[in-house]
């Protein structure tokens, strides 16, 4: 992804309350005038989580823009930024398609021109996997999701993807019984790691990955369907 600042403007002061926005806002070469302390951006101000962030904070920084994510953030945050007068973005991702366009509003917004990186075509799902998202008890996503999203189009599904859930709880009998191909296990948002590895190859032959690949779209997307593929091309 490439991005030109448009000339001849001051720009937009804009807090981040999504770690993947602020990423995706350096990327077009803009900085935040604050982030939350999940963005791993210390060199910015931080107002807060994304669940708690400092909303008086927020307000006397007096951001022309705050961007927030439908399902990463807190409605009554937002309800409280906006009658602060505030005026605040939401974004909301559930598939890789999603990506260009919500990317290309934002930079809009923001007053930058932008390029997406491709991210290839897609590929027939090839193999099944179980992806934990959560330990004790055991999480994992449904179809509904970036995460799968992005999966799918590198030829894999994800067990449990029909869930009505967006996020079922799933027990050891239920991902036995659904005979994954492989674990793909995440270093977010609960860090597997290679100390789970005996307990997830009771299922089916482990592999971690970045969480941040598999959960966080925008600027990294082009790059994380690579490196996932890169995983998963292997094992075809």
């Amino acid at each position: 992804m490439s991005s030109e600042p448009s000339s001849g403007r001051e720009r937009v002061r804009v807090v981040s309350l999504v770690p993947s926005v602020t990423e995706t806002i350096r990327a077009f070469g803009l900085d935040p005038v604050a982030c939350t302390r999940f963005c791993e951006q210390p060199d910015l101000l931080h107002v807060g989580g994304t669940k708690d962030p400092d909303i008086a904070a927020i307000i006397a920084l007096a951001p022309d823009l705050v961007v927030v994510e439908r399902e990463e953030n807190r409605l009554e945050d937002h309800d409280a930024l906006a009658r602060a007068g505030l005026e605040v973005m939401v974004l909301h991702i559930t598939a890789l398609e999603e990506v260009t366009p919500e990317m290309g509003r934002l930079a809009d917004r923001l007053e930058t021109r932008w390029t997406p990186a491709a991210t290839g075509d897609p590929v027939v799902p090839s193999l099944t996997a179980f992806v934990p998202i959560w330990k004790r008890p055991f999480m994992a996503f449904n179809d509904q999701t970036y995460a799968a999203s992005l999966l799918r189009h590198i030829g894999v599904e994800v067990i449990f993807g029909s869930s009505q859930t967006t996020y079922p709880t799933v027990t050891d009998d239920e991902v036995t019984a659904a005979a994954p191909d492989l674990v793909l296990a995440p270093s977010e948002p609960y860090p597997f790691a290679e100390r789970h590895r005996a307990e997830l190859e009771r299922f089916a032959p482990v592999h971690f990955v970045d969480g941040q690949d598999l959960f966080w779209w925008g600027a990294r997307t082009a790059d994380a369907v690579r490196r996932l593929k890169l995983v998963i091309e292997p094992l075809k």
